[in-house]
């Protein structure tokens, strides 16, 4: 049997936060029924071709997965359960954002076999909130997680986000405090990445809106890695934080380069070294499934030969803090990433950029700051 995790994309939304550039729509709430149909489609379509696979985790995001009626995410799941084999107790997640569920939609979830729920705050600060665009204030969130709690969600992440217009860092503290106190199993802190044609881009183009220096968006990285820890959080990933046993299982998959299968637009996949994208437009994925075209939604972004599947292990690895195995990279492989990128790692670490031993290679002080000249060195 293969062993896949499955991703939903749902790219519905209630309105579109400023700094969003994910594949993700307002305003297009007549496309939601046609759409999940289609994804159905799609499901079982690849069960057809596709009899060896065994689902281990399923991960719902968006978009707003919590936007569209309840019964829809229900029939997902159920449409997956009726056409694969899934191991026992897998984790089931879906993305929620408070101000779009409510007690009606987590029982359902629940019911349905969701047990791992990842909540949108990004920040407790209601001004900054509504800057962002958000559809939610902090009293949303606080009924959110009181309403999982009571439903019987025992495993439940908060994302928030450092580095954003007039943010300080008490704002940070404040945030991290309510989140500790909560007893969240899983915390997720962001820096904000300015994409190229989001409103919040122009905003801050124009001067209406600046950024914290440099130096204080860092600081917040190490006050919040520094919080988090010192109150039982395991540094797992350069931005996920998690109690033990509560690290997401999907996304570690991910990292440790594991095969995923991903339904919906803009939905990606990674299969036999093949990675490829579904298309990112609504009606040209449901007309085509529709139609029984179900290859014209594929564009196929890369067939990697063994030289990029090791150096996209290298760069997955990195990513979390205990770095790169290297019995792991050399039972892979069948060699050593000491030796297979000897130039590039004793120019890093002659950087401080890493730390190696016998065991890992992985990110050091500076490298976590700097990650990007790293990833330069592989991609």
């Amino acid at each position: 049997m293969r062993e896949l995790g499955f991703y939903i994309h749902i790219p519905f939304c209630k309105s579109k936060c400023i700094y969003c550039d994910f594949n993700s729509f307002a305003q297009k709430d007549d496309c939601i029924e046609p759409y999940i149909k289609a994804v159905i489609k799609e499901i079982e379509e690849y069960a057809k071709l596709n009899q060896d696979v065994l689902v281990k985790t399923i991960y719902i995001g968006g978009g707003t997965p919590s936007y569209i009626k309840e019964k829809y995410i229900k029939d997902i799941l159920k449409t997956i359960k009726a056409n694969f084999e899934i191991i026992p107790n897998p984790e089931v997640t879906i993305e929620v954002n408070p101000g779009t569920v409510n007690r009606q939609k987590l029982e359902c979830y629940y019911k349905a076999g969701i047990n791992r729920l990842s909540i949108g705050l990004q920040s407790t600060n209601d001004k900054l909130l509504k800057l962002l665009g958000r559809v939610h204030d902090f009293e949303d969130f606080l009924e959110t997680v009181r309403l999982a709690n009571t439903i019987g969600f025992s495993n439940i992440n908060a994302d928030c986000m450092i580095g954003l217009p007039d943010q300080t860092i008490y704002d940070v503290e404040e945030t991290l405090n309510v989140l500790i106190n909560l007893r969240l199993t899983h915390i997720s802190v962001y820096s904000l990445i300015i994409e190229e044609g989001t409103p919040l881009e122009k905003k801050i183009a124009s001067g209406e809106l600046k950024l914290p220096d440099e130096e204080i968006e860092r600081y917040m990285y190490w006050f919040a890695k520094r919080k988090l820890e010192e109150n039982g959080y395991l540094h797992y990933e350069i931005s996920n934080f998690a109690r033990p046993l509560f690290r997401s299982k999907h996304n570690l998959d991910c990292w440790n380069q594991k095969e995923y299968k991903g339904f919906g637009v803009s939905a990606s996949s990674y299969e036999n070294g093949i990675r490829y994208t579904n298309i990112s437009s609504i009606e040209k994925y449901v007309n085509n499934i529709e139609a029984g075209n179900f290859e014209e939604n594929h564009i196929v972004e890369e067939k990697q030969d063994r030289e990029a599947m090791m150096k996209e292990y290298m760069l997955l690895g990195l990513r979390k803090i205990t770095g790169v195995n290297i019995t792991e990279f050399r039972r892979k492989f069948g060699t050593t990433p000491l030796y297979k990128y000897n130039k590039e790692l004793t120019k890093l670490m002659q950087e401080g950029l890493i730390e190696a031993n016998e065991h890992s290679i992985r990110l050091s002080k500076k490298g976590l700051d700097l990650a990007n000249l790293v990833w330069e060195e592989f991609v």
